[in-house]
């Protein structure tokens, strides 16, 4: 059987990534971005080992670049050799009933795009009403901000979550020059937002939504998401 046919027979989970290469920063200054590697990559190995096929999709299709501040050697092989990545789907064109789960791996990329992206919004919202797990790490949680309910209403409302929280962008030293910061978003569209320590290892699950605080936190909802999985 050729690794095509295989993966054709094989569960299968969404990446939804940012294909933005910069982020707009409050004083009009361009900072360099895209997916931070940790998040994307600890997740697909986890998923992928645990038997699902990753597809990957962006807006318009765009190849996704790594944050560069987040790449080791190793990361960029790993990457290399997801050939995949390299050939996203065109978010527009993607329907949520095909995939097992939706994840949204994080840096600060989706805050450009994603966070404004009815379609990324909605495949979140339809995952979620279906019952199926939704996960985000960090910054990931930027494309919660799109997801709308029929009613208009922010999908997100009434869920407890986490994401990269304002003290650790503080930490980080953007936060000053920020538009705007995740934490006091999520707040705003009525989220339970739930701060663990900066920088270390944190996860929140509410129903089917999986959310995790910052890089450190990746192995820990994709073990989250394969648990409700079922794996």
């Amino acid at each position: 059987m050729s690794e095509q046919s295989a993966a054709a027979g094989r569960p299968r989970i969404l990446f939804i990534v940012s294909s933005a290469h910069q982020l707009t920063m409050k004083d009009g200054t361009l900072l360099t971005t895209g997916f931070w590697a940790e998040e994307l990559l600890v997740p697909y190995h986890a998923f992928t080992q645990a038997g699902f096929d990753v597809k990957f999709t962006t807006p318009a299709g765009l190849v996704p670049q790594p944050d560069p501040r987040s790449l080791t050697a190793q990361d960029g092989a790993d990457l290399d050799h997801i050939p995949d990545l390299r050939t996203p789907l065109v978010l527009d064109d993607v329907e949520a009933g095909g995939y097992e789960a939706v994840f949204i791996p994080g840096g600060h990329a989706p805050m450009e795009d994603l966070a404004t992206d009815r379609m990324a919004g909605q495949l979140i919202t339809q995952a979620l009403a279906a019952g199926k797990p939704v996960g985000a790490v960090c910054h990931g949680a930027a494309a919660l901000l799109a997801a709308r309910r029929d009613d208009g209403t922010p999908t997100v409302a009434g869920y407890r979550v986490t994401g990269f929280t304002d003290e650790e962008e503080r930490q980080g030293g953007l936060a000053d020059n920020m538009r705007y910061l995740l934490e006091d978003k999520l707040v705003e569209l009525g989220a339970d937002f739930v701060e663990g320590p900066a920088f270390q290892p944190h996860t929140e699950t509410d129903r089917n939504l999986h959310t995790g605080q910052n890089p450190q936190s990746s192995g820990r909802i994709a073990a989250d998401m394969l648990e409700a999985l079922g794996r």
